[in-house]
């Protein structure tokens, strides 16, 4: 039988793809940083004010959203506003192409233009939230490439770190890197010794493209990681469900050592 938050999951799955294919052509440009320069923590409202007591120059650190395979910054639409009207002030997606052919490339990139938006904002350091592949690509770079020196804090939303079975299916060069077991989650398994980016991975048990949903766990001895299970909330539907925007709120406005106080869900 199905629960009745199943249902509600499903439903709203759905209706958010249809919401999202209307949106879908709107992310094709690329988005650049436009940072609120009269931002005033005392001006914000109360829960906003709670959120950053701890460290208020947090609402400032620059937050870079990666979407997922074969979609662009459309599907952080909800996401953006959510964590603007939650006090961050520096908010932009990234869009990368969808002939990508391996998560190396995009990783590059990736790391190319988080330099660019350290140059533009002044700040040593940013936050990544990654939707399902964009969570494996910025994996990568912390992880591979170094860029733990530029990301304090990856956020990971339906990122298949241990695979998922639905890429059998199709036999892309791409895709067959997120087979469980593949070359690249084999890179990914290695040792990764003072990799300083905090990693947070999201994932659902009503996930249908990480399969099974386990694999949106991120196990690594070496990586600092907290692992949040949230319920009834379908794959795309994980970057505008209320929960999961709370989760990557107040992930991002944690300070590090607070954070390491945090246990794992």
């Amino acid at each position: 039988m199905v629960s009745p938050v199943a249902l509600a999951g499903t439903l709203t799955e759905l209706a958010w793809m249809g919401a999202h294919a209307l949106l879908y052509p709107l992310g094709a440009r690329a988005e650049r940083l436009r940072p609120d320069p009269g931002h005033r923590p005392a001006d914000q409202p109360p829960a906003v004010r709670a959120l950053f007591a701890d460290d208020p120059l947090a609402a400032r650190v620059p937050v870079v959203l990666v979407h997922g395979l074969v979609d662009n910054r459309s599907v952080f639409s909800v996401t953006r506003r959510a964590l603007r009207r939650r006090g961050f002030t520096q908010v932009c997606s990234w869009n990368y192409s969808p002939l990508l052919r391996d998560v190396e490339t995009a990783a590059v990139a990736l790391g190319r233009h988080l330099e660019r938006v350290c140059q533009d904002t002044g700040h040593e350091r940013v936050h990544v939230v990654g939707h399902s592949l964009g969570g494996l690509v910025a994996r990568y770079l912390v992880q591979r490439l170094g860029g733990d020196a530029r990301v304090d804090s990856l956020v990971t939303l339906g990122t298949p770190h241990g695979g998922s079975r639905w890429a059998h299916v199709l036999p892309t060069p791409l895709v067959r890197q997120l087979r469980p077991g593949s070359p690249l989650l084999q890179e990914l398994a290695a040792p990764a010794p003072g990799c300083r980016t905090r990693v947070t991975a999201v994932y659902s048990d009503l996930d249908q493209m990480v399969v099974p949903s386990a694999s949106g766990r991120c196990e690594h001895p070496d990586l600092e990681v907290r692992n949040v299970l949230v319920r009834g909330v379908g794959h795309m539907s994980l970057p505008i469900h209320r929960s999961v925007l709370d989760e990557i709120a107040a992930t991002l406005a944690t300070p590090r050592a607070a954070a390491e106080r945090l246990p794992a869900a």
